[in-house]
């Protein structure tokens, strides 16, 4: 399994690929104008390949980017790494740095990487986020398999009288057992746009992305108006 994440060694067999990261501020997200963005290479985030800063609005200019070829990422099997790695650089006056590495970057779309950026409360602050290979190429354990037909308590399965999509979901983290691990509430929109970015290649044909997107949701939402996840916590 060959890397995509450093400075490519083979320069003819690349792709291109668009960045724009957003930089908000953590506590009342607003944009945070004229922060300094320093792009590298995650395997070589020494050496800035792009400097640029955020606008009124917080964004930066679209940035294009080199990236492995198109046909690695049409295949939820492929050797190949499908993406670039890139690691985002984060500075702004009044806020602590951060540094974001692997931040991925396909072939003909455009990647967009949000930034929140806390208030530097100690000189020289830093924070450094890693994202971790995606779930179609990185070495995960398998899904825990889940029967087809849950058992139900006397009280019904259906909890809610309508259905009506959440604004806020519950996330826990970790198995279904695990009750040492911690709840987090999520915006629903948000869940589910960051399960679909871990699950599914943006370079997809359209309709694969809507039928993925859609299973995506009756699960969550299956999830969330059954009393079966519930009564396992």
């Amino acid at each position: 399994m060959r890397s995509f994440s450093g400075i490519h060694a083979m320069e003819e067999n690349i792709d291109r690929g668009k960045l724009q990261v957003t930089v908000r501020s953590g506590a009342d997200n607003h944009p945070i104008e004229n922060a300094l963005i320093r792009i590298s290479y995650t395997g070589d985030p020494g050496s800035t390949i792009e400097e640029v800063r955020t606008d009124a609005s917080g964004q930066t200019p679209v940035l294009e980017l080199k990236s492995p070829p198109l046909e690695y990422s049409m295949s939820a099997d492929q050797e190949e790494q499908p993406y670039a790695e890139y690691t985002v650089q984060v500075e702004a006056e009044g806020y602590e740095n951060e540094e974001v590495a692997g931040t991925e970057v396909l072939p003909e779309v455009l990647a967009k990487q949000p930034v929140l950026l806390a208030a530097r409360n100690i000189p020289d602050s830093y924070q450094r986020i890693v994202i971790p290979p995606h779930t179609l190429f990185g070495d995960y354990p398998p899904k825990i398999e889940e029967a087809e037909v849950k058992p139900v308590d006397e009280s019904g399965e259906i909890v809610l009288s309508k259905v009506v999509i959440p604004e806020y979901i519950v996330v826990h983290d970790g198995p279904v057992n695990d009750n040492s691990a911690s709840n987090y509430y999520v915006r629903y929109r948000d869940y589910i746009k960051n399960v679909a970015s871990s699950e599914i290649y943006a370079t997809w044909p359209d309709d694969t992305i809507r039928a993925n997107v859609l299973a995506i949701m009756s699960f969550t939402l299956n999830r969330v108006y059954t009393e079966w996840y519930r009564n396992r916590q």
